[in-house]
């Protein structure tokens, strides 16, 4: 039996010109010949917050602007009221709507049952429950948290994402991609569009990576780490056009934390015009590379 998740178009798809090679299987292939070359940018039509805000999703990708936030609604609406009633008993409807709204705000952060719960007057067991709800009905992924062999005190909780910006900006009642552009949400929406690029990009693979996030207890961090064949491949993502070393400071001290472990050059993928070296071991990354 072969098994496939439909997910959310990619940006090569809604560019309508896929490469014969992304260039995660191109990175993770061969990361110092990638790093090394050139790196064509997709013919994406809209800006950053324009994508953002229309999403993903293939209908939505088809409408024009004024008729978005109605699909997302009319989305939200079918979603609760019939997906979710085949998977789990929820006594207020209401609240696992206001539920859903939370976790879209809290997209691209390490996941805290119990402070979910507290936000929401309810457990940390239902909001667990409902949470793995959001999983089961690709609403929502995860990435866990990566440990090592380290004495150093390292967070062990995942971190979470809303599986699409435009469902997530619907939910926020962000109106317009320029109010979009000024909103305190903007960043952690980009990584959550990148980090879903990556999960697309990876389920074309014959082998793809496991997909982690590392965090140390003094706040130095790696927004995803990639393993395959026991190599890592630290990514960062930034919502600059003028990346620098210092954004790639939390993959040094991943680095310096795990000395014994094989690590790729790293990526820091953002809205930026070409690829370009930040450091010795990190590279900026267009978040529109072919």
């Amino acid at each position: 039996a072969v098994f496939l998740d439909l997910e959310g178009f990619c940006l090569a798809e809604i560019a309508q010109a896929a490469p014969e090679a992304s260039w995660l299987k191109r990175y993770l292939e061969d990361p110092e010949a990638f790093v090394a070359s050139p790196a064509a940018r997709l013919p994406v039509q809209r800006t950053v917050y324009e994508q953002l805000w229309q999403g993903f999703l293939p209908e939505a990708d088809s409408l024009e602007r004024d008729w978005v936030g109605e699909f997302y609604r009319a989305y939200l609406r079918t979603y609760i009221e019939r997906d979710v009633r085949l998977l789990t008993d929820v006594a207020d409807w209401q609240q696992f709507g206001r539920f859903v709204r939370l976790a879209a705000a809290l997209t691209a952060q390490e996941i805290n049952h119990s402070q979910l719960g507290r936000e929401l007057g309810v457990t940390p067991q239902t909001a667990q429950r409902w949470m793995a709800t959001l999983r089961a009905t690709f609403q929502w992924f995860e990435a866990p948290a990566y440990h090592g062999n380290t004495i150093k005190r390292i967070s062990a909780r995942p971190k979470g994402y809303l599986a699409d910006t435009g469902l997530a900006c619907s939910l926020q009642t962000i109106s317009t991609p320029q109010a979009l552009s000024g909103h305190p949400l903007v960043g952690a929406l980009f990584e959550s569009a990148v980090a879903a690029e990556v999960r697309k990009l990876s389920a074309a693979l014959t082998t793809p990576p496991t997909v982690y996030h590392w965090r140390s207890g003094g706040g130095a961090e790696v927004d995803m780490l990639l393993e395959r064949d026991g190599v890592f491949f630290p990514i960062e993502v930034k919502l600059t056009s003028r990346p620098t070393g210092q954004d790639a400071r939390g993959i040094k001290a991943f680095r310096d934390t795990y000395p014994h472990l094989t690590v790729a050059p790293a990526l820091v993928i953002g809205p930026v015009e070409r690829k370009e070296r930040l450091s010795e071991t990190a590279y900026a990354l267009p978040w529109d590379c072919q």
